[in-house]
């Protein structure tokens, strides 16, 4: 997946005195507006020259041409402003820590075939997209965690690590993040700017509630302390369980409380997924996120193409009309 899309944000004007020549536009629509009415005034039995030039069953062309005109005109009157505003433009650099639950209830069958092969396999889908020149890292935790690949432009390392993930007893979210916290100092520095910080952002996959290890909530006040935001995701649904002893069953419903408090401690985002497929819809709203900053720009030459797509339809317009002259 190529992240090449560009999207408006805000919009500002480097001469936005120019913009009182929009006042314009209104006059030039009431001036219309007064003509049709005194055109309609006229006597039904009268037939004027615009008449017999512009039948009535045309005046919605005439409607839809004089409307184009003017908006071109206001998409130009714009464009004189200077306008700039802040787009998403993709990054060329960065690293994601991807953080993956393996405690046991991610054995639960709730989401086919498990919830564990299909986080891996979504996270390989992830890695595997991300923007050439971009670093990974993985951590896993259970009672404890591990960094199991530290940060790497290597894509089969990752997901060589990812497909051997296991699962282990009790689930400590904290120490994942404090983990992968402590990862950062591993990353390779950017060879065209060595000096600048890296840019990181870390993904916390989760289906429960820690029950081992240091407080979550610190860990994530420190993510925000170092500037990293962490994103969440609550995976599972609530019928899930995994065998209890002597044949019985252990309810293991997802739990996203935990999860969404990381998220807006640390000044991320906290999303849900119940199967496989939303599981990927989130990555994918992950990975914009992360795949892209902001970046102001003068943006002139869209308002110049706005104005040449509303001239021509008004052009359009005209030259329909012009085609019933006699």
């Amino acid at each position: 997946m190529m992240m090449t899309m560009s999207i408006l944000w805000e919009i500002g004007f480097m001469r936005p005195v120019r913009l009182w020549a929009l006042l314009a536009l209104p006059v030039l629509a009431v001036v219309y507006l007064v003509l049709i009415w005194l055109k309609r005034s006229k006597t039904r039995r009268q037939a004027t020259n615009l008449d017999i030039l512009f039948p009535r069953r045309s005046a919605w062309k005439r409607h839809v041409a004089v409307g184009a005109a003017i908006l071109s005109l206001g998409s130009l009157t714009l464009a004189w402003a200077q306008p700039n505003g802040y787009v998403q433009v993709p990054r060329d650099r960065a690293t994601i820590f991807l953080v993956i639950d393996v405690s046991r209830s991610m054995e639960a069958t709730d989401v086919a075939p498990n919830r564990l092969q299909a986080a891996k396999d979504a996270a390989t889908d992830f890695v595997n997209n991300l923007p050439k020149g971009f670093n990974a890292s993985l951590v896993a935790f259970s009672g404890t965690a591990s960094l199991l690949v530290p940060p790497t432009e290597d894509r089969g390392k990752i997901t060589t690590a990812i497909a051997g993930l296991r699962v282990g007893p009790s689930t400590a979210i904290g120490e994942g993040i404090f983990t992968a916290l402590d990862a950062i100092s591993l990353i390779p520095p950017d060879p065209a700017f060595p000096d600048d910080p890296p840019g990181v952002a870390m993904v916390v996959l989760s289906d429960g509630a820690s029950n081992l290890g240091r407080s979550s909530t610190a860990a994530a006040k420190q993510a925000k302390a170092d500037g990293v935001a962490v994103s969440t995701i609550a995976f599972g649904t609530k019928d899930g369980y995994i065998p209890g002893p002597y044949g019985s069953r252990q309810s293991v419903p997802v739990e996203a409380g935990e999860l969404k408090n990381i998220a807006d401690a640390s000044g991320g985002k906290a999303y849900s997924a119940g199967s496989l497929g939303q599981l990927r819809e989130v990555y994918d709203n992950i990975a914009q996120t992360v795949g892209y900053e902001m970046q102001e720009t003068e943006i002139t030459a869209r308002f110049v193409g706005f104005a040449v797509g509303f001239g021509l339809i008004a052009v359009l317009g005209a030259m329909s009309l012009a085609a019933r002259w006699p």
